[in-house]
């Protein structure tokens, strides 16, 4: 670079960065996904950013959001040595662009040393070569949970995640929400019904998972590039538009299986979904946090069995804000056994973007600190330490003011990181042990001794 260039500092596209009050926001929501989480006995993990790429590829991701590399990682003037090491460098590497594809390799590397089934949960940044724009980022945290088994894994886990998600959705106190949810068996099995080619269902599946976004007459336009015929295209929609109350569609579903030829994997995937439903409400979830809704598909290939979506109500445009499945293979690709697993997942980062831009949530204050001690005098800051010690011991948040400064000065910085106590001691305060206490949000201001400090400022931030 010449002297006198000018470095471009801009952060990279889609590659977001957090002011304080918007990195606090996130550590307060996955505090309370962690709780929730760890509430239900998932421990968590942590696997490396980068995986080899036959991994990452090893069931049905075959590069669209793949952000590659070259292992080893080295630059143009090293390759040389790389060279001499005797590594070839044909090892592809890239970046992870999700938890589940790694989660299943990471079980195949710790066969031996983990118990099953085994419930992990994980909040890591993960890497996907998208075209950045407002909400979609290339990188980004994503919070999830799977419990995968060795041959069979219980239904009642399928349920278990309509009730963890409601618990994480309620707690953070997002507005009304909808978990939606759907069984891969029902629909494949109804494709075939319809005389659908095995090598066909794939891409309908991911025709139907785009209802939402494209429109009805545009998937039907979709189907029948693909080789279905207006009456299957029609058909399809139908089905996908069945809805009503769960036990109502339910009990169409029945219907439909007992009139339709082979549809043997119908009435597994029905039975499946009523098992689940069963199961989440045993759990206590509201009949109005989920239903049954036939157009879910997740177009990812290794779902084979339950999905979910769910939507915040009055706020669709925004799309799913979590979502997941169980699947079947997905372990055994790389151990050639059968592990059953289902999982969800929360986009965090994505998730935050659109709840502000909603207005749903608001960022934190700048500061965790909930008091600040204000610098009145140098010859006081002995006291002004040990005041400020005493407070965090206590259990309180403390900025001390090291810099002296006009008062009005120090109440401006104070508001401005939204710390809404100042404690004030000058020479008269300090020799009678008492301190003057502000409240920036209403202007009061209260005497208080020094040995009472702590608690009644417990009592103003409860």
């Amino acid at each position: 670079m010449a002297k006198g260039d000018k470095i471009n500092f801009s952060t990279p596209s889609g590659f977001p960065e957090f002011l304080p009050s918007e990195k606090r926001l996130e550590l307060y929501l996955l505090d309370i996904i962690r709780r929730v989480f760890e509430s239900y006995g998932f421990t968590p993990i942590e696997t490396p950013a980068v995986e080899r790429l036959e991994v990452l590829q090893a069931k049905g991701n075959q590069g669209d959001n793949i952000i590659y590399g070259i292992d080893p990682i080295l630059p143009p003037n090293r390759q040389a040595e790389r060279d001499k090491s005797g590594e070839t460098g044909s090892e592809a590497r890239a970046l992870k662009f999700d938890q589940t594809v790694p989660l299943a390799a990471y079980i195949a590397r710790h066969l031996n040393e983990l118990t099953f089934p085994f419930a992990r949960y994980q909040t890591d940044i993960v890497f996907r070569g998208e075209r950045a724009k407002d909400g979609r980022f290339r990188q980004f945290r994503q919070c999830d949970i799977d419990v995968v088994a060795r041959r069979e894994l219980s239904l009642l886990y399928d349920a278990q995640m309509p009730a963890i998600i409601t618990e994480i959705f309620e707690e953070i106190n997002i507005g009304d929400f909808l978990i939606r949810i759907n069984n891969r068996k029902v629909l494949t099995s109804f494709f075939k019904s319809l005389g659908i080619a095995e090598n066909q269902i794939k891409s309908c599946i991911g025709i139907v998972d785009t209802l939402e976004k494209i429109g009805e007459s545009k998937v039907k336009q979709d189907l029948e590039k693909e080789g279905i015929s207006a009456e299957q295209a029609q058909k399809i929609i139908e089905f996908i538009k069945i809805d009503g109350l769960v036990d109502e569609v339910l009990d169409k579903l029945k219907h439909l299986a007992q009139n339709l030829p082979e549809t043997e994997q119908l009435s597994l995937g029905v039975s499946e979904l009523e098992t689940v439903i069963a199961g989440v409400r045993n759990l206590g979830v509201a009949e109005n946090r989920f239903c049954i809704d036939l157009s879910i598909a997740r177009g990812l290939d290794y779902y084979t069995g339950t999905v979910y979506e769910t939507t915040l109500l009055g706020h669709e445009a925004l799309g799913s804000i979590c979502s997941g499945g169980r699947y079947e293979e997905l372990v055994g690709v790389f151990l050639g056994e059968k592990m059953p697993g289902v999982g969800i997942s929360i986009g965090l980062t994505r998730l935050i973007s659109r709840l502000l831009k909603a207005g749903i949530l608001s960022s934190l204050a700048a500061t965790p600190a909930q008091v600040m001690v204000v610098n009145m005098q140098e010859d006081l800051m002995p006291t002004y330490l040990k005041v400020s010690q005493q407070l965090r011991q206590a259990g309180i948040n403390v900025i001390t003011n090291f810099d002296k400064r006009p008062l009005g000065k120090q109440f401006q910085l104070a508001d401005k990181q939204g710390i809404q106590f100042c404690v004030i001691i000058g020479s008269e305060e300090a020799a009678a042990q008492k301190s003057s206490l502000k409240d920036l949000k209403t202007g009061e201001q209260v005497e208080v001794l020094l040995e009472n400090l702590a608690e009644e400022l417990k009592i103003k931030l409860t």
